[in-house]
């Protein structure tokens, strides 16, 4: 099966067009725009982080910034506080949400009940005719009159709107009909009501003392201004939480696709996916925040940066829904261009009025968003040059067919597994390995970890196997395919779970091919779900399963599993060891027979995990330019980074790396 045929590859089957068959042949094949598409992707990719940096900072000292009005040396207080919460906020992320997620919903609706009861009020009681202002003809007005003046201040127009993207930041943890529903029946109204308010209280107040007076809390009533401050701090944290999270989001899915270095991924919550904690990315954040909020000490600095760094995403976002329109909908070319006209065109009128606030706050989003994105473009530059290479000197069936069934080496008890990034063809590193080291385990799977462009891989579809070579090599290929939402299982159900699909490979093998078929030499692969749990039991169970799967004609081949708990001294960590027993059945070919016994021996003999430590080197007459991206930059990121083996949880007892140069 191919990526294409997953069940959950297209979601929508539309008729194709001329116009999009003509933009994907250009994009696929102009080397050109698919690096101005990558790079576009990435620009709003580290936006995305950036605004995980900036909308805390923003959101917590522009609560905080409350006490101006509240306390006399409130210029001592505001950043101290801000600073702790923000501390607090990053240092409980590895808890996960689902301890407190419970109090996000009241904190939130409350607070825009808040704002919009303080909004109504000041707009009864302080200038009703307010809302004339929601007529368009006030915008056009405006602009008329006051020209230059007016398209300056879209930079600090486009505030209203930065923040309340933040629920959106978890667009893939909640159905977009829900979200649609809040957003037009709550916080769109809560919105328009609390900045009317504002409006009709500054309308007939101008004798305002301080600067840091014109804001919200100035149009809140004094003696409501404590609670609101203790529900807008609570709100701020909420909001922050929101844009963390879809932040560690969009790195893991980056990762998955090649574009982040790897970092350490860990699922808080076993009930709910999208809770994902990255403490590498969550210090860095934290770091950056404070940064900013001590630097800055000013929420319209702050504003400026968040707001550049929101309206970007947006036209970005904007830019890639144009060709989303074409690829995945199939819509007409003209639909995509009006789509771009209208929301780009003003989408782009922000983006100009943000810039011009460059030298105050809005060059640190610009800063953020090259930092990470010559990060992320010099990793996959170099994982795309490494997987070249590897492509470039795989090894051919021909010289593997002409070692023979023991491949001129030693085979010795056991399995091992090669970790790979190539999909067929055999690996550099085996060759490395066996001519320096001419031994090997008597069965060889060659695994391949592979990242689908789908959020989620279902789990019958998951596993593809396949052979090398004749049966009696004893060589397996297996392709493990993971969407960018799935969660890795550990090493020890991974490789139990690899061992039953190639016994059940094994089996369902001979039934499917007629006799005159040879699998290994047209590289047949075959689908292999994911083995269900009710088929790993225990010896407690055995008996009273058998029946039942000597009656279900897609069982596995392990009829029974004994599970020993060897406990070698009380300070090492218990360990289940899995002993897989073969059905007496008659009707079983003698030969399938032999090879899953010998797949069995081999389980019991133990597993290696072989992986390729590699060193990447620019090859010499190389440019300045690549040596310093391959030799420096990226040799940098891999040494700091987490190696393959942390990144698959591989346990070191069971890990043999072999170290290779690649020249690119």
């Amino acid at each position: 099966m191919a990526d294409e045929e997953l069940s959950t590859y297209n979601i929508d089957d539309f008729p194709q067009t001329k116009a999009g068959s003509r933009v994907k042949t250009v994009l696929e094949k102009c080397r050109f725009f698919h690096t101005m598409l990558l790079i576009v992707a990435l620009i709003g990719t580290c936006m995305v982080i950036g605004d995980g940096v900036l909308t805390p900072a923003i959101s917590v000292f522009s609560a905080v910034s409350g006490l101006e009005l509240s306390m006399s040396h409130h210029e001592y207080a505001v950043v101290p506080i801000a600073c702790l919460i923000l501390v607090g906020l990053f240092a409980l992320q590895h808890y996960g949400t689902h301890r407190v997620g419970f109090m996000f919903a009241p904190i939130v609706l409350t607070w825009l009940l808040c704002i919009s009861a303080i909004g109504l009020y000041n707009i009864i009681f302080w200038n009703p005719h307010v809302y004339r202002a929601l007529s368009p003809y006030y915008m056009y007005n405006f602009l008329k009159k006051t020209q230059r003046g007016g398209w300056m201040s879209l930079g600090g127009i486009l505030l209203c709107i930065t923040g309340s993207e933040a629920m959106f930041a978890d667009l893939g943890h909640y159905s977009q009909l829900s979200i649609k529903i809040a957003f037009t029946s709550l916080v769109y109204p809560a919105l328009i009501l609390a900045y009317m308010g504002q409006a009709a209280y500054i309308s007939t107040h101008h004798d305002f003392t301080g600067a840091y007076q014109i804001g919200f809390y100035v149009s809140v009533p004094e003696h409501l201004r404590w609670p609101v401050l203790a529900i807008a701090i609570l709100a701020s944290v909420v909001g922050s939480q929101a844009v963390i999270t879809g932040t560690f989001s969009i790195i893991k899915q980056s990762l998955a696709l090649g574009c982040f270095p790897r970092v350490k991924v860990v699922h808080t919550s076993d009930k709910i996916y999208g809770q994902i904690y990255i403490p590498e990315i969550n210090w860095i954040l934290m770091s950056l925040c404070l940064a900013v909020t001590i630097g800055f000490r000013d929420t319209k600095h702050m504003g400026n940066a968040s707001g550049l760094a929101v309206i970007t995403v947006m036209l970005v976002t904007t830019c890639l829904m144009s060709l989303v329109i074409i690829l995945c909908w199939h819509k007409n070319a003209l639909l995509a261009f009006l789509f771009i006209l209208c929301f780009g065109s003003i989408e782009a009128l922000y983006f100009s009025a943000s810039l011009i606030k460059f030298r105050e706050g809005a060059w640190v989003p610009l800063v953020l968003a090259f930092i990470f994105m010559f990060v992320m473009y010099v990793w996959h530059y170099g994982t795309i040059k490494k997987y070249e290479f590897d492509l470039q000197n795989k090894v051919s069936l021909k010289w593997l067919l002409g070692l023979g069934p023991s491949l001129g080496i030693v085979r010795v008890p056991g399995i091992g597994l090669i970790h790979t990034e190539l999909v067929t063809g055999v690996p550099a590193i085996f060759t490395h390995f066996v001519t320096n080291l001419p031994a090997f385990h008597q069965v060889l799977v060659f695994v391949c970890i592979k990242s689908v462009p789908v959020p989620y891989v279902r789990p019958e579809e998951r596993y593809l196997i396949g052979r090398i070579g004749p049966k009696e090599y004893r060589l397996y290929r297996c392709i493990v395919r993971y969407g960018y939402r799935d969660a890795h299982i550990d090493d020890h159900e991974f490789e139990n779970q690899l061992v039953f699909s190639i016994g059940e490979f094994i089996r369902s093998e001979r039934q499917n091919l007629s006799p005159n078929v040879d699998s290994s030499q047209d590289g047949r692969m075959t689908v292999i779900g994911t083995p269900r749990r009710e088929d790993m039991i225990s010896d407690e169970t055995d008996e009273c399963m058998q029946s039942a799967s000597a009656s279900n004609p897609r069982s596995p081949i392990i009829q029974s599993i004994h599970d020993i708990i060897e406990v070698n001294s009380p300070k090492l960590v218990r360990r289940k060891k899995v002993r897989f027993l073969l059905p007496n059945s008659p009707e079983m070919d003698r030969t399938v027979r032999d090879e899953l016994q010998e797949l069995s021996d081999a389980k019991e003999a133990g597993t290696a995990f072989i992986i390729g430590h590699s060193y990447v080197k620019a090859k010499r007459g190389s440019s300045f330019l690549r040596k310093f991206v391959i030799n420096v930059a990226y040799e940098f990121l891999r040494k700091n980074c987490r190696g393959p083996s942390a990144a698959l949880n591989i346990p070191h007892i069971s890990l043999l790396e072999v170290g290779m140069v690649y020249q690119v």
